[in-house]
């Protein structure tokens, strides 16, 4: 059967992953065929969010130089490097202009069809314009995918979910809203994409409540005002809004009561900041090896405020000197030195920095408007259009680039907060501060507001909104505290925000099918996803070999499908890890089925190494999925049938193999006739034939039957056959090798110490006969601040051989396993790595004699790493 991949999602982040797989299939996949379903109800490279078939007046807030959806040498890639145009190459646009979000979903669209023109013909694509519902199947077996309107679900070997923005189940609030607005026939619109409402709901002249000033604001104040017929002249400060008399008439506001800054409209020219700097992959290591979840607040936040100032700062001082008091090098050093909210530290910045516009300031950053007061609404619509238009102004001033140098500590710190995702809850406001000064839309938007309020289209609330509801009159309600005892009514209440991209509050059957199944949620509601290459977490903390997820919704961060130019694309460095790692299972599932690669158990040692994979954990990962490949192809240990010792069959008569078996000296002798059906050297066999002992792979021994190997062995002068046989029921049942994850303390250093002489010690073996096991030496290792030693062989490629047990044998573990380490060097060192304790080839079938461990070999620790069990279904 092909190996099948079933991808959900072909928006942005399903087409990334789809052009990594295309890059990375001819290097790890080779010319194996493979089927590769595409799931999504809309259209492919677009999705639901860039559709084309949305309103042309919807801009991007990023502009069109500024978008790619392809890799560049600044990504860090294990795959290839396949560059490609920007939006404004592709559309040969002017860079600097924002684009419309059906021009950026025709661009996405072409770099789908470019992604699947890219598959080798070996790979077949097939789409399915449907809605996934769920995912089913064991954890060491295939999955099934169940589509909306299909009886028969879909067949993968390896599933990753890609998945966008998704609707939310409503909460407590919004069920009560909407229950209200119900009994009261008004209109309630709740959180979720702007372009998907029906705002043909809202009548003309009608007040309308908004809450929120954000990017979904800003694409319903579009489509309520130019998307009904009415149009802005002139430019600038005289732009003007005329009215078509279709539009309602919006009562916006939210927590800070103003719209997010405008992108600044200058290039940040001379010295740039130096980032990442107080806010670095070292200082997100420290958070990480913590042995709790850091609290943000109280742990993260004073780094990433350290990282945001000292840019803002590093500007200001060498760009405008003029305006600061202090040698930079001095206020460098002490910025560095202190807690942001440390003692003495505010006075010192005053004192450095005289004019307080120029100081950094999260709080007043985040709470523009705090502390305002006016007498009237009126007086409110003045103070906020001066709040917007000076906003607009400094944001266009190069002499404040330092607000710009904070963007990119911004966009700095939003990179290395995707990597704690899975252990703290940024909350709802790192989101919120980090979309209000750094992710904010066009100025022309901002002007355009300002443009309606002049009209009295658009009437702001004031910050701190409150939204409420009056039984009696039914109605809506909304005040602020900036105008004291002012309340607004109105019979319709929009929700401008996009929902929470949360597991925990998702409408989407199928990740809410995850959870149930064992997936796990981290805090702030993110699926649990590992970090390296996507893999869905499990609530025993194992990732789930056959489902990745990418996406917003996941710990993985860099929800985004596009990126900046050369700015490290940290979404495209996922697409391509998680890629990779789904292609090194997927070659294992080739190998598996069609019985090539590697045949028996004892060629899994420490000295195979992957070429494809460059951290531990991967390297790891592909050679355990390899060694599960391994086990369970054709004539692996699963297929073992029978030990037959001719010894105990004086007639030279097996069970259940044909011909006549006797051993003669030092060899054996076969005899058949041609009804017993055995072919030796590929062909045909009647009469007799002289065998010695096989040492080949088990597919290249000489004798066979009906698909069956035969295989001659000898030990201690004994001589044996074995049967192995592709259809045993082992090889039916095999689910998988239970294995723990790797984890880097079970690696150590040790040093291999060679006995003088070759050592021969007897050992029981797993047939209960007692035989010689041959000791070259010891290998010493410190694990835990204690020394320990293993006897071992040496094999003859020079690698290390031992069996040993440890106090998890018989208990989580097989009652003893295997240790293959690589060669020593000259001075004897070599690596002792735990994660790669093996099970014995017994663990896998009955027939074989693994030897028990010798004296010594039982470890008085609990090795709680590598191979543990093998699972059956």
């Amino acid at each position: 059967m092909t190996p099948s991949l079933v991808i959900v999602g072909a928006g942005p982040r399903g087409t990334g992953f789809l052009e990594r797989l295309a890059a990375a299939v001819p290097g790890l996949y080779g010319g194996r065929p493979l089927d590769v379903h595409l799931v999504d109800p809309y259209p492919p490279g677009p999705g639901r969010i860039w559709r084309t078939a949305q309103s042309p007046l919807l801009l991007m807030n990023s502009r069109a130089g500024d978008v790619t959806v392809f890799t560049d040498d600044s990504v860090p890639l294990e795959g290839p490097v396949r560059p490609g145009p920007t939006l404004a190459d592709w559309a040969g646009t002017d860079g600097r202009r924002f684009a419309g979000r059906s021009e950026l979903g025709a661009y996405l669209g072409w770099a789908y069809a470019r992604a699947k023109e890219a598959l080798p013909a070996t790979v077949t694509l097939h789409e399915h314009r449907t809605t996934a519902l769920r995912v089913e199947g064991p954890r060491e077996g295939p999955q099934l995918v169940r589509l909306a309107g299909r009886a028969d679900p879909l067949r993968a070997d390896l599933v990753v979910l890609a998945l966008g923005h998704l609707d939310a189940e409503p909460d407590a609030e919004q069920r009560e809203l909407a229950a209200f607005a119900a009994r009261h026939g008004l209109v309630h619109l709740p959180p979720g994409p702007t372009a998907d409402l029906d705002l043909s709901v809202l009548p003309a002249g009608e007040p309308v409540l908004v809450r929120g000033l954000g990017l979904a604001f800003v694409d319903l104040m579009v489509l309520l005002t130019e998307g009904r017929g009415g149009r802005f002249e002139g430019a600038g400060d005289a732009l003007v809004y005329v009215p078509s008399g279709r539009e309602p008439v919006l009562y916006a506001g939210s927590r800070r009561g103003v719209p997010p800054h405008a992108k600044p409209g200058y290039v940040l020219g001379g010295e740039r900041p130096p980032l990442p700097r107080h806010f670095g992959p070292d200082r997100v290591d420290a958070l990480l090896a913590a042995d709790r979840p850091p609290d943000f607040r109280r742990e993260v936040w004073p780094h990433i405020a350290r990282e945001l100032g000292g840019a803002h700062y590093h500007r200001l001082f060498t760009a405008h000197p003029e305006r600061t008091a202090r040698p930079w090098p001095v206020f460098d050093a002490r910025w560095a030195a202190a807690a942001p909210d440390g003692p003495g530290l505010a006075a010192f910045v005053a004192a450095a920095v005289p004019d307080p516009a120029d100081r950094f300031d999260p709080e007043a950053l985040d709470h523009p408007l705090a502390g305002l007061r006016v007498p009237s609404a009126e007086a409110l619509q003045e103070e906020l259009r001066r709040h917007v238009t000076a906003g607009l102004a400094r944001r266009h001033d190069p002499a404040h680039s330092a607000d710009a140098a904070l963007v990119a500590a911004l966009d700095s710190v939003y990179r290395q907060l995707g990597r704690l995702a899975h252990r703290t809850d940024t909350g709802g406001w790192w989101h919120g501060f980090y979309s209000h000064l750094g992710s904010g839309p066009p100025a022309s938007r901002l002007r355009r507001l300002l443009a309606l309020s002049e009209a009295g289209v658009v009437r702001f609330l004031g910050p701190r909104l409150a939204v409420g509801t009056d039984d009696r009159r039914g109605v809506f309600r909304a005040s602020s505290p900036a105008v004291p005892g002012a309340v607004t009514e109105a019979r319709a209440l929009v929700e401008a925000r996009l929902p929470a991209a949360t597991v925990t509050g998702t409408a989407s059957p199928l990740l809410r099918g995850l959870c149930e199944g064992g997936a796990r949620a981290a805090p702030g509601g993110l699926l649990a996803v590992d970090p390296a290459d996507g893999r869905i977490v499990q609530r025993d903390g194992r990732p789930h070999p056959r489902r990745i997820a990418l996406g917003p919704y996941t710990t993985a961060g860099a929800g985004g499908g596009f990126a900046r130019p050369r700015s490290g694309g940290p979404a495209f460095a996922q697409n391509d890890a998680a890629a990779r790692a789904a292609l090194a299972l997927l070659r294992g599932v080739a190998a598996r089925a069609s019985g090539a690669g590697v045949e028996g158990w004892d060629t899994m040692s420490d000295t195979t190494s992957s070429t494809e994979t460059t951290d531990a954990a991967g390297e790891w990962r592909d050679w355990h999925e390899r060694r599960e490949a391994a086990v369970a192809s054709s004539y692996g240990p699963l297929s073992l049938t029978g030990t037959h010792w001719l010894a105990d069959f004086p007639d030279g008569r097996l069970p259940d193999l044909p011909g006549v078996w006797r051993e003669d000296g030092d060899e054996v002798v076969l005899t058949a006739d041609a009804g017993d059906g055995l072919t030796v050297d590929g062909e045909p066999f009647a009469g007799t034939v002289r065998l010695t002992a096989d040492h080949a792979p088990v597919h290249e021994s000489r004798v066979e039957s009906a698909g069956r190997r035969i295989v001659v062995m000898r030990r201690e002068g004994l001589w044996a056959v074995r049967d192995f046989d592709p259809g045993s029921a082992a090889r039916r049942n095999f689910r998988g090798i239970e294995a723990t994850p790797y984890d880097p303390r079970w690696v150590v250093p040790g040093v291999y110490r060679p006995y003088e002489h070759e050592l021969s010690v007897r050992v029981e073996n797993a047939d209960g006969r007692e035989r010689g096991l041959g000791l070259s030496g010891e290998l010493v290792f410190e694990l835990d601040g204690r020394v320990h030693a293993l006897q071992v062989a040496v094999e003859e490629d020079g690698s290390l051989w031992a069996v040993f047990a440890d106090a998890t044998g018989g208990r989580s573990t097989f009652r003893f396993r295997f240790l293959r380490p690589a060669a020593p060097d000259e001075d004897g060192a070599v690596t002792v790595d735990l994660n790669r304790a093996l099970l014995p080839p017994c663990a896998f079938a009955d027939h074989f004699i693994c030897p028990f461990p010798p004296p010594g070999n039982t470890l008085d620790l609990a090795v709680e790493a590598g191979e543990r069990r093998v699972l059956t279904g």
